[in-house]
């Protein structure tokens, strides 16, 4: 299906949906990347979820020397981020939202979802968003621009609920950027928790368990409202 121009794995509950999370791939993958971890999150009945992973486009990726790969951005071998492609990419996702709002889900019941570059552009996205998210699980990721924090746009989801998770072994984005964005949100006022597990750039079961029950309470919070 295309949403937004852009293709998507959905998986949508039996009943009518009580919230959404757009979830967001890491560099190289794609949407089905984190489709298996719908079912590990046990959901309870209660709390009918649809999930959306957008498949990012292909381009030239300075990082793997020139060859194409889907990414949200391009991603310099230093580290550096392409920021006219991230906004880019921010656009996209905001029509991602406008659609499941155009379906009948307000903003605040849509939260957004990454790992690694796809959590640089959820962060990206939802702190400078126009409407109130439901929040933001920013998974082994960073912040990739800061200035602007305390601009009158990035008022809106000042209260927004951020988990960030990282692995203490991450040899490919280190422990201490993520860290680094906790402390930052956190310093700028914004509802930021932080969860660090012995592991790589990856996920673990330990932290599936944690993002099971902080979905679950966030989720539950913005569908009473």
């Amino acid at each position: 299906m295309l949403t937004a121009q852009l293709p998507t794995v959905e998986i949508n509950p039996v009943s009518d949906p009580a919230a959404v999370v757009i979830w967001l791939h890491g560099l190289g993958a794609d949407g089905h990347d984190f489709e298996p971890i719908v079912p590990e999150l046990r959901l309870p009945a209660d709390l009918p979820v649809r999930f959306v992973f957008p498949h990012a486009p292909e381009m030239p990726v300075t990082a793997f020397g020139g060859q194409r790969a889907r990414a949200w951005f391009d991603f310099g071998s230093s580290g550096g981020v392409d920021l006219p492609g991230l906004r880019k990419s921010v656009r996209q996702v905001h029509d991602l939202i406008q659609n499941e709002i155009d379906n009948g889900v307000s903003a605040e019941r849509i939260l957004l979802a990454g790992f690694s570059q796809g959590g640089v552009l959820a962060l990206h996205t939802a702190l400078y968003y126009s409407k109130s998210l439901a929040g933001v699980l920013a998974l082994s990721t960073f912040l990739a621009d800061v200035e602007d924090l305390d601009s009158p746009k990035a008022v809106k989801n000042r209260q927004t609920p951020i988990l960030m998770c990282h692995g203490q072994q991450d040899p490919v984005l280190p422990m201490a950027l993520g860290k680094s964005a906790y402390d930052t949100l956190q310093g700028a006022g914004y509802s930021v928790e932080w969860r660090e597990y012995p592991m790589g750039h990856e996920v673990c079961i330990e932290e599936i368990q944690e993002i099971s029950r902080w979905l679950q309470s966030v989720l539950r919070a913005c569908t009473l409202v």
